[in-house]
């Protein structure tokens, strides 16, 4: 039941965390987390905002291959992934402090996982059912 979970609701709860816990005022998406000198001599500099869409798409990852398995429980997992998405969605429009570049791709990610989820499921249940015009 635990895998039925979407896993994307972690990035919602990390972004809401940080907007509703530090507040939308003091949150700086462009804020450098950490920072690396390259061999080029040019400076990689890791964002909040890059670091919460990577951990967005690393959760995306996951999801596809939870997507892959087929059982009434994937139906349950797509539907709740639905159901964070629609979420996403709502807080977008109406939380101030959702209607970031960030947010957005994350929302962006969330309706990948949606889509991916299902036509995965769809492919992969057109495979088990046999439609041949074999005789009985």
């Amino acid at each position: 039941m635990i895998t039925t979970i979407p896993l994307m609701i972690f990035a919602l709860i990390a972004y809401n965390g940080l907007l509703f816990g530090i507040g939308p005022a003091n949150i700086d998406w462009s804020a450098a987390v950490f920072s690396l000198s390259m061999v080029s001599g040019a400076t990689f500099t890791l964002t909040l905002g890059d670091t919460m869409v990577a951990l967005g798409l690393v959760l995306l990852f996951f999801e596809i291959l939870k997507a892959t398995r087929f059982s009434t429980l994937s139906i349950i997992d797509h539907l709740l992934s639905t159901l964070v998405l629609i979420v996403f969605i709502v807080e977008f429009l109406l939380v101030s402090g959702a209607a970031t570049s960030v947010f957005f791709l994350l929302m962006i990610i969330t309706l990948v996982d949606v889509l991916a989820g299902f036509s995965v499921s769809i492919r992969t249940a057109s495979r088990d059912v046999s439609l041949g015009g074999g005789s009985l």
